[in-house]
């Protein structure tokens, strides 16, 4: 179904191919799991299946990729159509028209079905992604994991043969995600369809995945799960847990891991996880009956919370349940119906951008829009000069950033990325990071993060842990919105639950995770109803009762 002979890509300009010599072979009704760090290629990868790369992407396409027998060299795009859909790592970029329902049939009526046809395919696609519900809703004015159901929505009525998707449940809460990729597995296993996508949540996917394409900056390694895993220097907590307990195979999903895990609890039984608690410091945030909506709908209703120095706290809850909502109305570029927001002794609202940065940080959803200047030396520049600046009438801080701040942390978190690259080029993960360091690099007493590990890969969230842990020894306190439970189990001293703009839960994690279906980490799950929540717990306790007393 789709094959690639040698293939090479170069982008005009760059210093290394993204790709060289790639050989593979995806075979018709497969799922196949494209993975690999940050940057690898793996977007180029998935582009040069539909023809994007090279005929839009421009550079140089050297090699052979065949699609259903089509050379992608002599077919453009729209002349593999018929065959191929793609999903693109940002859904909003992909839409041309303003509502849900209009945009799963625009697609349908670029090949001229009939009225009828559409009709029920829509009908069909709206139950099948549980989107009924927002059928009307503008598309601008849906969450991100909203927006996503709806792209993937647009490519299946029109029935393709290969669906291609670039980090489909990036965006996605845990239940949603499940949904989408066993939709994907029915129509895999059912119709037939071939199916590639790229993730770096792992976790998530490689239980449905028949294949495992490991693209390693250059080439790929492709295998079944168990083959690429095996030795891979990161991989999902499952795994990690199993070569911590020793278990072979190796498992892939939470239910084979609980089929082995009986002695392991039996290890474990007398032993304690380390406490979550952090030392008490100063009330740097204080949310007190906070109400607000978009256009009379309300999006949060009478939440009342307190963050603290040396903190970290973890807001969790469906699409849409108003997390971002709140994190926005605490530095002040939402309004509020009623209720109140203290934010380091101020009123968010009543600050200048310049002074708000000294306060508080958020890198959004969308890190693009931090992003301005023409190169990441720029970027980082300009975010150095804006750090060294004192607010309006306050003297210099001490400690103030030196050149190179922003810089070394990107660095850090996306190392060997050229810093004369434009912004644009960088891959979804990469743009991520930038805008994760201009705002880290200031800072804040508070930072807040809306879907920090979105496009990440492993080694890229273990950086970003590290530095999110140095903050809060430091005294900073850390407030996450994220759908990602793996680095909730990492970092988080405590999790706030908001559904439909309601707080539900606030408390130690390990108190609101481990009881949870949707939001427990891989190794909670297969410990229950004991409290561990990562595999470095375990082998530390593990490793620890073993020593001599």
């Amino acid at each position: 179904m789709i094959t690639f002979e040698k293939v090479g890509v170069q982008y005009d300009g760059a210093p290394a191919p993204v790709l060289t010599g790639v050989d593979l072979t995806i075979a018709e009704g497969e799922l196949a799991l494209v993975v690999g760090r940050t940057g690898s290629g793996k977007s180029t990868l998935l582009r040069a299946i539909n023809g994007l790369v090279p005929h839009f992407s421009g550079g140089t396409l050297t090699g052979r990729v065949t699609v259903d027998g089509r050379d992608t060299r002599d077919h453009r795009p729209r002349d593999l159509a018929d065959v191929v859909g793609y999903v693109g790592q940002d859904p909003m970029a992909g839409f041309v028209t303003d509502t849900v329902e209009d945009e799963l049939a625009y697609g349908m009526e670029s090949l001229g079905l009939s009225p009828a046809v559409m009709r029920k395919r829509v009908e069909e696609t709206l139950d099948l992604l549980a989107l009924a519900h927002l059928r009307e809703r503008p598309l601008a004015g849906l969450s991100g994991g909203e927006q996503q159901r709806a792209a993937i929505g647009s490519v299946l009525t029109t029935h393709p043969r290969i669906l291609v998707l670039d980090e489909p449940t990036s965006a996605l809460d845990p239940v949603a995600s499940e949904e989408v990729l066993a939709t994907l597995q029915r129509l895999v296993h059912d119709l037939g369809l071939t199916v590639v996508l790229a993730e770096h949540r792992l976790e998530r996917v490689v239980q449905y995945a028949d294949r495992v394409v490991l693209v390693n900056g250059t080439g790929v390694v492709s295998g079944s799960p168990a083959e690429v895993l095996a030795d891979a220097p990161v991989a999902p907590p499952v795994v990690e847990l199993g070569r911590v307990a020793g278990w072979k195979p190796l498992p892939l999903s939470v239910r084979d891991a609980r089929r082995q895990a009986g002695d392991l609890r039996a290890a474990l039984a007398d032993l304690q996880p380390p406490s979550r608690t952090p030392e008490a410091g100063e009330l740097v945030v204080r949310v007190e009956h906070l109400a607000a909506s978009y256009a009379r709908v309300p999006a949060l209703q009478g939440v009342s919370t307190t963050l603290a120095r040396g903190e970290i706290v973890a807001l969790m809850g469906r699409n849409g349940a108003g997390k971002s909502t709140l994190l926005n109305v605490m530095v002040g570029s939402k309004r509020v119906t009623s209720g109140t927001v203290i934010v380091d002794g101020l009123d968010p609202r009543a600050l200048k951008p310049a002074q708000l940065l000294h306060h508080v940080g958020l890198v959004p959803q969308t890190p693009g829009d931090l992003l301005y200047a023409a190169t990441v030396a720029d970027e980082c520049a300009a975010a150095d000069r804006v750090i060294r600046r004192p607010p309006p009438g306050t003297p210099a801080r001490d400690g103030a950033a030196e050149p190179g701040t922003t810089l070394e942390l990107f660095d850090r978190l996306s190392p060997d990325v050229d810093p004369e690259t434009h912004p644009r080029d960088l891959s979804e993960g990469q743009r991520l990071t930038l805008a994760l360091a201009i705002v880290l690099a200031a800072k804040p007493p508070v930072l807040l993060l809306d879907e920090p590990t979105r496009g990440l890969d492993y080694t890229a969230k273990h950086r970003l842990v590290e530095i999110l842990r140095d903050l809060a020894a430091e005294g900073h306190a850390v407030m996450l919105a994220t759908h990602d439970v793996e680095l909730v189990a990492e970092v988080a001293h405590r999790v706030l639950v908001i559904a439909e703009g309601e707080l539900v839960a606030d408390g130690p994690i390990a108190d609101v995770v481990v009881a949870s279906p949707a939001f427990a980490p891989q190794v909670a799950k297969v410990l229950a109803p004991q409290r561990w929540l990562t595999p470095t717990e375990v082998a530390v306790a593990l490793a620890d009762s073993r020593i001599p007393r």
